[in-house]
């Protein structure tokens, strides 16, 4: 197995590259890749740790742009409070990090913003089958816990119009995620399997310059 780390390289880094190197890639209904121990177990108990409480008043109707208030990114401020936050950012934009997702994905990141938001999904939480907008470039949900409620509350996938048809969901739990390359045809959601639990995850996005709500951006 080939070491893509190299000196320098962040523990972060040098974790999510061997992650990479592991990941299993699936082409239907869309190529997506699922991911197991995607983070250091410490930077994921800190993640945990963070003194954030869950949003107070969400309100779910299939859309997470509904609570833009109420959600929270590791953008600078977050960086300065919490060491675990600066530690992501510089992890995921490591240039080796970016060049290897490159290099799996087809994905282009030059010119690209990093974007991590961390996400506490309450019991009846959902969201609709959608593609994302084109000027997200990569898309990457990390799960965070392993409650067994929560197995099969993974980031759901669906073919496309017109049924919208579920056809399954990225395994839930400690360290797994899914990455896919946002295209018209990349159709997912949460809620097949109902939220029962709190879903904890964080969800990061290299975003082009065209990104307006640059609050968000790391």
């Amino acid at each position: 197995m080939t070491n893509l780390a190299s000196p320098g390289t962040t523990q972060v880094a040098e974790t999510f590259l061997a992650c990479l190197h592991r990941a299993t890639h699936k082409t239907a209904p869309y190529d997506h890749w699922l991911l197991e121990n995607s983070l250091p177990a410490g930077d994921i108990r800190a993640i945990l740790e963070l003194p954030f409480a869950p949003p107070d008043g969400a309100i779910f109707n299939g859309k997470r742009e509904t609570n833009n208030s109420l959600r929270v990114f590791f953008d600078p401020e977050a960086q300065q409070k919490f060491a675990v936050c600066r530690r992501l950012v510089i992890g995921f934009n490591d240039p080796k990090v970016r060049k290897a997702i490159e290099k799996m994905t087809g994905a282009d990141l030059s010119d690209t913003h990093l974007r991590i938001e961390y996400c506490q999904d309450s019991p009846g939480f959902w969201l609709e089958p959608h593609t994302d907008i084109s000027v997200k470039k990569f898309s990457m949900s990390i799960y965070l816990t392993d409650n067994p409620s929560l197995e099969l509350a993974g980031t759901d996938i669906y073919q496309g119009p017109p049924d919208f048809n579920y056809v399954t969901s990225a395994p839930f739990g400690k360290g797994l995620g899914m990455i896919f390359i946002p295209a018209k045809n990349t159709w997912h959601g949460v809620g097949h399997h109902p939220v029962q639990q709190l879903r904890k995850s964080i969800i990061v996005n290299y975003v082009t310059s065209e990104w307006r709500a640059v609050s968000e951006l790391a």
